[in-house]
C-alpha cells in the first residue's frame, strides 16, 4: 500500500515552483502497544467526551476549540475561523534562506520527513532545487503548516529526494544554564584522560543502525509470548550502579574488560546475530507445542474461557 502524504502543496524557490508531497520518515507502528482493560471483566476501557459541569456526553459536532482566559472564561474559536488564518505556508513551502548544516543546534531538531514531487509534473523544477542545495552544500530553511501549526522546516538532499526536518522555535528550547550551573569544575588529569581515550579507541566503530536492537521491545515480546504459552513469569534482578571509589582503578579495570570482550568476539563470529525485533508481527509466531493452523481450523473452536470475578 502506497504511503499517505501528511501534506501536499508547492515548493518554491523565488520564481521556481513545483508540486510536492510530504511524508513522515519514521514510524512507531511496529512497536508493541497496549490497551487499557477492566481488570474484573477483561473488557477494553472506553473514553467519552463529557461536559465538565453536567457530566453529559458531547457529540463531536458540538465540540469547538477554546482559549482559556481565566478559570471560567474561554474564547471560542471555530474551525472556519482557524482556516481563515491565511498563511502562505498552508499550501506552499517558501524557501526563505540557506544556512550551513553545522549551524543548526541539534536541540532545535524535531522529526524528519521525506519530500518528493507530487504527480508527473514538476520533476524538473524539483531537481533544480535539490541539486542547487546539494552543490552549494547548504540547508534550505522554509515554513510549512502541519496540524494547524506553522513550523520551520530544514530541507537537504537525500538520494533523489529531499529530507525535511521540522525545527523548534527559540521559545520551545530551554536554556542549559539552569541545569548545568551546579556541576562542579573538576580537573581531569592527563593519566585519567589517556585511560579513558584508550577505552574509547577500543569501543570505536561505525554508525550502522542495522546493528541496533530495541532490547526493551524484544523483552516485551518475550513476556507476551510467555504469557500466551502459559509459562510462569519470574522477576529479574534490577541492575545496580556501583559507587566508584578509585577512579583510576575503575578505568584500568574497564580497559581489561574491553580487551577480554574483544578476544571473545572472534569466537562468536560464526554465529548469526539476532535480527532486530519486528514488533508485533513477531508475536504472531506459533507457540511451541501448538498444533498447525489447518488442524485447529478443522475443529470446532472451544468456548471462550470465563474470567473469575475479583
Amino acid at each position: 500500500m502506497a504511503p499517505r502524504a501528511n501534506w501536499k502543496g508547492f515548493l518554491r524557490l523565488s520564481l521556481v515552483t513545483c508540486p510536492v508531497a510530504l511524508y513522515p520518515a519514521t514510524s512507531d507502528s511496529e512497536k508493541v502497544s497496549f490497551n487499557q482493560l477492566n481488570r474484573k471483566t477483561g473488557h477494553r476501557i472506553k473514553y467519552a467526551k463529557v461536559d465538565a459541569d453536567t457530566g453529559e456526553e458531547v457529540d463531536n459536532e458540538d465540540i469547538v476549540k477554546g482559549y482559556k482566559v481565566d478559570t471560567d472564561t474561554f474564547i471560542e474559536v471555530t474551525k472556519e475561523e482557524l482556516e481563515n488564518v491565511a498563511l502562505e505556508s498552508t499550501r506552499t513551502i517558501e524557501i526563505d534562506e540557506f544556512v550551513d548544516r553545522n549551524e543548526i543546534d541539534p536541540r532545535y531538531l524535531i522529526r524528519p520527513y521525506y519530500l518528493r514531487p507530487d504527480g508527473k509534473v514538476g520533476h524538473d523544477a524539483f531537481a533544480v532545487i535539490r541539486e542547487t542545495i546539494r552543490e552549494m552544500n547548504k540547508v534550505a530553511i522554509g515554513r510549512v503548516v502541519l496540524t494547524n501549526r506553522e513550523h520551520i522546516i530544514a530541507l537537504e538532499p537525500l538520494d533523489k529526494g529531499l529530507m525535511g526536518t521540522l525545527l523548534r522555535y527559540p521559545y520551545e528550547v530551554r536554556s542549559a544554564d539552569e541545569y548545568f550551573e551546579d556541576i562542579q569544575d573538576v580537573k581531569v588529569t592527563k593519566d585519567m584522560l589517556d585511560l579513558a581515550k584508550h577505552i574509547v579507541n577500543q569501543k570505536s566503530g561505525h554508525f550502522e543502525p542495522d546493528k541496533f536492537e530495541d532490547q526493551y521491545e524484544t523483552a516485551l515480546i518475550d513476556l507476551i509470548n510467555q504469557k500466551r504459552a502459559g509459562k510462569p513469569i519470574t522477576s529479574k534482578a534490577r541492575p545496580r550502579g556501583e559507587n566508584v571509589v578509585d577512579l583510576m582503578d575503575a578505568l584500568r579495570k574497564s580497559i581489561g574488560r574491553e580487551e577480554a570482550a574483544a578476544t571473545e568476539m572472534p569466537r562468536k563470529a560464526g554465529k548469526q546475530p539476532r535480527k532486530a525485533a519486528a514488533g508485533q508481527k513477531e508475536m504472531l509466531m506459533p507457540i511451541a507445542g501448538k498444533k498447525p493452523a489447518k488442524e485447529t481450523a478443522a475443529k470446532k473452536p472451544a468456548a471462550k474461557p470465563q474470567r473469575k470475578s475479583a
